[in-house]
């Protein structure tokens, strides 16, 4: 990728082409992306995430909140990111808050939700049966993470990852490599208290009370 203004500039209409503007009923929707297949190992999600990196000003706000990419598109319309914004939305002035997505997608934050591919893939890696599949998802989120991190490293004061499994794995990983602390919630300790191991996944979820309580109380600390 270039790095000079003409090819930034080109890069910037690419994606903006392709992208659907919120609330357009006629704006232009890009082919679903198969179900079956892992999207970090796509090329077009590597792509967007290097103009992410390479050509995106993100917005210089005093507290990151990461969190975890969802089946529901866009992100932030999903019950989950919904129930996450309403404790973020309780707990801290909007003008404080970037909000990140994280996981099978790469890295991405949330304003960007609709270009693509972000809005244009379905795909969850607990379904996935394949320890390969589940070994690569960790190296490769890992090193998008870091790359991330190494990026707004003077862009946020605080950052906050909202995770667990293997998301939370390549966040507490990206931070070890980088330095940059995060602030991974919940915390390990109340995990354990509240895991089940008989459970499909032991950790349970992060509509959680116990987890979302613990959200809360870290967000109002800041």
């Amino acid at each position: 990728m270039q790095s000079s203004t003409a090819g930034t500039d080109d890069k910037t209409r690419s994606f903006s082409s392709q992208t659907p503007t919120r609330g357009a009923s006629n704006a232009p929707i890009p082919p679903a992306i198969a179900t079956g297949t892992p999207p970090f190992f796509k090329p077009e999600f590597e792509e967007a995430y290097q103009y992410i990196l390479r050509h995106y000003q993100v917005p210089e706000r005093e507290v990151a909140v990461f969190l975890p990419c969802s089946v529901h598109k866009p992100y932030s319309t999903s019950p989950s990111h919904r129930l996450f914004d309403r404790v973020i939305s309780s707990n801290l002035p909007e003008e404080r808050v970037h909000r990140v997505v994280f996981g099978t997608c790469g890295v991405v934050p949330r304003e960007l939700e609709l270009m693509y591919p972000y809005a244009s893939y379905r795909y969850m890696l607990g379904r996935s049966p394949d320890p390969a599949v589940h070994r690569s998802f960790l190296r490769i989120e890992t090193v998008r993470l870091e790359g991330y991190l190494r990026k707004t490293e003077g862009t946020y004061r605080h950052r906050v990852a909202y995770c667990l499994g293997e998301f939370r794995e390549a966040m507490r990983a990206a931070s070890a490599r980088t330095g940059i602390p995060v602030t991974l919630v919940p915390s390990d300790e109340t995990i354990a208290a509240c895991r089940d191991p008989a459970a499909r996944f032991p950790d349970g979820s992060l509509s959680r009370e116990e987890y979302l309580e613990e959200f809360a109380a870290v967000l109002r600390g800041l």
